[in-house]
């Protein structure tokens, strides 16, 4: 199996200017979270458990790593609309966990997963449609992905999560595009709970000021409901 990557930067990806300007608002970001008793309010708002799905890989692609957008060391990128998805994994009081595996799933620009399905030849074999990452010493994870897109029987684009801690079973959410017009549709999305826990599990999607090839960011905070054993 190949070593999941624990920090930002990308082995054998040049990182642009843009890119490293984003990985350092990443860094202010993530430096906020250590004041005492900041965003507290935030923190009483736990993150909204969502059902796996049916398309969690049977078979685990060769490259498991944060980059989906590239596959082992080919130089032909997928096709969509580039994200870098960041985010902590924080326990119920605030504070980051550490060595959690963070694992992601989605369908390529085509709406196909990487499971087996009957359009399964159409999928971007440029795309890994699955990755990994272990957060650190500060709960914090990235991954390079698509903007996820709609597929046949779900109306609501979103991103797969299944968040594996020592001590605790596995535990999964979807992450949604927030202001997209098939959310309210989508049988799933409309049964997470309550506006705030739907809330929880749907951010913005926003363009990259810097960005010369149109990339997004996201950033998907995770609070834990229970602080997990050590």
């Amino acid at each position: 199996m190949q070593a999941m990557k624990t920090d930002l930067i990308i082995p054998g990806v040049t990182a642009s200017p843009n890119r490293r300007a984003f990985l350092r608002r990443l860094s202010l970001g993530a430096a906020l979270f250590t004041v005492p008793g900041a965003f507290a309010a935030e923190l009483a708002r736990k993150t909204a458990s969502v059902e796996e799905g049916p398309f969690y890989p049977p078979k685990l692609p060769l490259d498991t790593d944060n980059d989906l957008i590239i596959v082992n060391d080919s130089i032909t990128p997928a096709v969509g609309e580039i994200t870098h998805l960041t985010g902590r994994v924080l326990d119920s009081r605030g504070d980051p966990i550490r060595n959690t595996t963070i694992e992601i799933w989605q369908v390529d620009h085509s709406g196909i997963y990487l499971a087996d399905q009957p359009n399964q030849s159409r999928f971007d074999s440029h795309f890994q449609g699955f990755g990994r990452f272990l957060t650190g010493s500060t709960g914090e994870y990235y991954f390079r992905t698509l903007k996820p897109v709609r597929y046949p029987g779900r109306q609501a684009p979103h991103i797969h999560f299944k968040i594996k801690t020592k001590g605790r079973e596995p535990w999964t959410t979807q992450l949604f595009v927030k202001g997209f017009p098939g959310n309210e549709q989508d049988g799933i999305w409309r049964n997470i709970g309550d506006q705030q826990a739907r809330a929880s599990v749907t951010m913005d999607f926003v363009p990259l000021k810097d960005s010369r090839i149109g990339e997004l960011g996201a950033r998907f905070d995770i609070v834990m409901d229970v602080t997990p054993s050590a």
